[in-house]
């Protein structure tokens, strides 16, 4: 039975590791679908700490943009994080050149994705990061990528099932 879970909060709240549990205690053998781009070793080093982390019993997948291409029916996966993704559809990466769409550009394209993603009859626990409750940026870049992540982040919410709220490592269930 398809089921939508959305995990959220600040950064170094527990999220990633809070998903991790709950889909080991739905499967044995769950799905970890990363969205990460690696950016610089600092980076690389964050993920391998990640990789290390999960046991051999996690089939591990890395995908930037498009999820649906990837068969997870029947699984419990672990979508590592919005955050990422969204950054991946907001610079894009075309002929070696970076590209940004519009903020409505790439919103539509990920709730897109999203849809078609999870029309699959698998358990979904999607990971993101509440950017914006530390005020409004000076950047304009920044702005409009924390409008990006907020909307992203509100749709996958009103398609959720059940919404957690990490808080200091503690889980808060707000819907659901």
């Amino acid at each position: 039975m398809k089921k939508i879970i959305l995990i959220t909060g600040g950064q170094r709240s527990g999220k990633s590791v809070t998903a991790e549990k709950m889909a080991l205690e739905m499967s044995s053998h769950p799905v970890y679908l990363a969205t990460a781009h690696i950016w610089d070793e600092e980076f690389r080093q964050r993920v391998l700490k990640h990789q290390e982390r999960r046991g051999a019993q996690w089939t591990n997948i890395e995908e930037e943009k498009w999820l649906s291409k990837h068969d997870v029916t029947g699984r419990v996966v672990v979508i590592d994080c919005i955050t990422l993704w969204c950054t991946n559809f907001f610079f894009d990466r075309t002929a070696n050149e970076w590209e940004q769409p519009s903020v409505e550009e790439a919103l539509k394209a990920l709730q897109t994705e999203f849809d078609k993603f999870t029309q699959q009859d698998a358990t979904f626990i999607f990971v993101t990061n509440e950017i914006g409750s530390g005020g409004v940026s000076e950047n304009a870049v920044q702005r409009r990528f924390t409008d990006l992540e907020g909307w992203m982040n509100q749709y996958v919410a009103s398609k959720a099932d059940e919404v957690i709220l990490m808080v200091s490592g503690i889980p808060v269930k707000i819907k659901g």
